[in-house]
């Protein structure tokens, strides 16, 4: 709990002043209460109920006072929300390094039956898209909620040479802004290293051409709440935009890459159709792009590591923790105990206080 006003909190004091002025007023009221000749008639017109349950609207009001000075302090709390990020990109490594068979049965069956349930467990109107990078990039799916669609884009999937990470990442960040431009930034790497020519499926016939990039004024990072990217890779950049300045322009239009280190990160190298492939991610550059955009990172070694990320990670979009102002829900709370206190009063003694 956090306050922005926390000097507010000084006038709780006046609470217990309040309260010792309530019992100052009764002492005097029953000093001044006027005699009975039957004890008994005073006995019958108070019954035990009646002497407390004329304290209950006085206790309430105090209540809901104290409640109104504690939200004057506008304080903060961490809270569960539903999620607002309502577009997934999944950027998924295809490099040849993830045929390995390390991952029971290999590393490209393990993340795509791992992406395949969560795409499955999110919510139905949750749109995903998929994109794909190796030595190029490429839209596998563009961000649908066809959960059939997407199974088939991912089972999809073609392995190649080299690893581009940056490009996947632009290619993420220009598939959640359409408008904006971002792919001419690959524009300069072709094919090689940069955008895949082979028109993805999903794409229409006639699109037009890519917009022209525009200006963007930077706002905080992980402050866009409508999207996110999940970059999955096994490898390290051989081809293609350094990752993090990718990341950077994810940070200034406010997304979240969260990043899943997959295999291993300690080295080795082995040799698929011929080709000798150094079999490491790079996890200082995967932990610094979670950093860059205030979002996550992830490492997995096995397919049940893997699992048990994309769990985590799914339940990041259904709910997620947020700090925010709860002033007005506790100045909810005290109107209500102030009406229930005149509606009490009414109630047993036909008046208000």
């Amino acid at each position: 709990m956090s306050y922005l006003w926390p000097q507010a909190l000084w006038l709780l004091l006046a609470v217990p002043a309040l309260v010792a002025l309530y019992v100052l007023l009764l002492r005097r009221r029953n000093k001044s209460a006027l005699r009975y000749a039957s004890l008994d008639l005073v006995r019958a017109a108070m019954t035990s109920g009646q002497r407390y349950r004329r304290h209950v609207p006085p206790a309430l009001f105090v209540v809901a006072l104290a409640l109104l000075i504690f939200a004057i302090s506008r304080p903060h709390a961490v809270v569960t929300l539903p999620s607002e990020q309502r577009t997934i990109i999944l950027a998924m490594d295809v490099s040849l390094s993830m045929r390995a068979t390390d991952v029971q049965p290999s590393r490209i069956a393990a993340a795509r039956e791992a992406a395949k349930t969560f795409v499955q467990d999110q919510p139905p109107d949750v749109r995903i898209g998929v994109v794909a990078f190796a030595g190029s990039a490429s839209v596998t799916q563009r961000p649908t909620r066809d959960r059939e669609e997407l199974t088939a884009a991912i089972d999809r999937l073609q392995l190649q040479t080299h690893t581009a990470i940056g490009s996947g990442l632009i290619l993420s960040l220009a598939t959640l802004f359409p408008n904006e431009g971002i792919e001419s930034e690959l524009e300069s790497y072709g094919s090689y290293g940069g955008i895949a020519r082979d028109k993805p499926r999903g794409a229409a016939l006639d699109k037009p051409r890519p917009a022209e990039k525009k200006e963007v004024k930077p706002v905080p990072p992980g402050s866009y709440r409508s999207g996110a990217i999940i970059l999955l890779t096994d490898g390290r950049r051989t081809i293609g935009p350094d990752p993090l300045d990718a990341a950077r322009m994810a940070a200034d239009r406010g997304v979240k890459v969260y990043t899943v280190g997959f295999g291993t990160s300690q080295g080795g190298s082995t040799n698929i159709d011929g080709y000798s492939i150094y079999m490491r991610f790079d996890e200082e550059t995967l932990k610094a792009i979670a950093q860059l955009t205030s979002a996550e990172y992830f490492q997995a070694s096995s397919a049940s590591d893997l699992k048990r990320v994309y769990e985590a990670l799914n339940a990041r979009y259904v709910l997620e923790k947020e700090e925010t102002e709860i002033s007005a829900l506790i100045s909810a709370v005290a109107a209500v105990l102030v009406l229930l206190a005149a509606g009490l009063s009414v109630m047993w003694f036909s008046r208000i206080g």
